[in-house]
């Protein structure tokens, strides 16, 4: 089988025990390493993982902490804008309460000058004799119904007595006439009404306890103190926000 006795002591060589033996050593080493690269191998996955769960992880808190602090911005702005929509609404409301008082103000002051300027035109109503003629008549038939009373007394200007006196007349007639009862209606001339006076006359009944003020002065205070509203309407319209009416 064997050529020569070298090969055959090159075999025998091989096949000894102590050969065995001297390669051992690399087969365990080859192991080693397989194992090292296997436990290094699990060890970059293992690491992999943790590392992929802790961007998660952080990704969600990261997410939950913009939600938040967005949410945080969100109220702060929601808040802020109610705060603005508020102060807005307040400034808004002076700002109308302003405006509407001053026009209110405009508007009183127009009618107080309205008034004060007929007040100073009162007199002229007298310097027409006929039509004043009339108006002491109506004024002093007014109090004589008012009074209904059988003697009544009747003051007036004592620039004034004459026509008075003529406008008594005229009155009792026309109450006989109307009322089917007599009334004497006397001027007392010692007691005239103030010569700055407008005109007019007070109508007097139950023994002097009763007043009938129908001077031009008074009846301009009615005037505005009743007929304010209709004033007002016909200068400036009706009130949109006024539900009843006088």
């Amino acid at each position: 089988m064997y050529t020569n006795t070298y090969e055959r002591e090159r075999e025998m060589e091989r096949r000894s025990p102590a050969n065995q033996t001297r390669r051992a050593p690399k087969q365990v080493g080859q192991e080693l390493r397989k194992m090292t690269a296997f436990i290094k191998q699990e060890a970059m996955e293992k690491a992999r993982e943790i590392e992929i769960k802790a961007n998660e992880e952080f990704a969600i808190e990261k997410s939950k902490l913009v939600r938040q602090e967005t949410d945080s911005i969100d109220g702060q702005y929601e808040k802020k804008f109610k705060q603005a929509q508020m102060s807005q609404q307040i400034t808004r409301s002076t700002v109308s309460n302003k405006t509407r008082l001053k026009v209110l103000g405009a508007r009183q002051e127009l009618l107080d000058n309205i008034f004060e300027d007929a007040r100073k035109k009162l007199a002229n109503a007298t310097k027409d004799k006929g039509k004043y003629q009339a108006t002491l008549k109506n004024l002093i038939l007014e109090g004589l119904y008012a009074l209904s009373e059988p003697e009544v007394v009747v003051r007036a200007r004592k620039a004034d007595f004459d026509a008075v006196k003529k406008a008594i007349e005229e009155a009792t007639k026309e109450y006989k006439k109307e009322v089917g009862k007599d009334t004497a209606a006397k001027l007392d001339e010692s007691d005239p009404l103030s010569a700055e006076s407008a005109g007019g006359v007070f109508v007097i009944g139950g023994k002097g306890k009763i007043e009938i003020n129908n001077t031009f002065e008074e009846r301009l205070n009615l005037l505005q103190e009743t007929g304010l509203p209709a004033v007002r309407e016909t200068l400036f319209g009706k009130n949109p926000n006024r539900r009843f009416t006088d």
